[in-house]
């Protein structure tokens, strides 16, 4: 009797398990501080019995010149908001954001997700974490908050900035001030040897007037 009553429940953990773990996620989880990157804000429908029909992102502060890429089927509208201090960019001034984006009108079904992309400029902070608070609305009313701390049963998606890598210019400067300052241990190098040397020849010849 107890073995016909614990299969049932392993089987009942096993199909709960990847539910609990579909979240609302922001793909890739990090990305390098002060570049241009490209994100994809991955939607699971974790309802059996409704679609997902709408969905509200809140940006991050300081994520500028933001594009979207085309959804089809979905209708996306933004709120843009003030910046605290305005930021250059690529030469010109920037003082506003997007501060939420929305798509309605698609529907994402029972055991699908879908896939909404977007590109931006991130700030010029290492080690700092974007987040991207999400709201997700399905078709028989029901919200879902992803606005909650990492460990939360419903998390706000994150994305860490990570120091950037560096460029092929950077590490050709380097090699070549590596080069130089050898180049100029070594001719200092030379030149105290050669200085030696001539201190020794001279030595040498005083020493033979002296005998002769």
């Amino acid at each position: 009797m107890l073995r016909r009553t614990i299969v049932p429940l392993i089987g009942t953990a096993l199909v709960l398990a990847p539910a609990a773990a579909a979240h609302v996620t922001v793909n890739p989880d990090a990305v390098p501080a002060d570049s241009f990157a490209r994100f994809d804000i991955r939607v699971p429908n974790e309802l059996e019995n409704a679609s997902t029909t709408k969905l509200v992102v809140k940006l991050p502060k300081g994520l500028v010149e933001v594009g979207f890429q085309p959804k089809p089927g979905w209708k996306r509208s933004v709120t843009m908001e003030k910046l605290a201090e305005p930021v250059t960019v690529e030469g010109e001034t920037v003082t506003e954001q997007v501060g939420t984006v929305t798509w309605q009108g698609g529907t994402i079904a029972p055991g699908e997700f879908d896939e909404f992309g977007l590109s931006a400029k991130v700030p010029d902070e290492p080690g700092a974490k974007l987040t991207f608070p999400a709201v997700q609305t399905y078709s028989n009313g029901e919200v879902v908050r992803w606005i909650g701390a990492p460990d939360a049963d419903e998390p706000a998606p994150q994305v860490t900035l990570e120091a950037a890598a560096p460029t092929a210019e950077t590490t050709a400067a380097e090699t070549t001030s590596d080069g130089s300052d050898n180049s100029r241990a070594n001719l200092a190098l030379g030149f105290g040897i050669a200085g030696l040397a001539v201190g020794i020849v001279a030595l040498a010849v005083v020493f033979l007037h002296r005998r002769a």
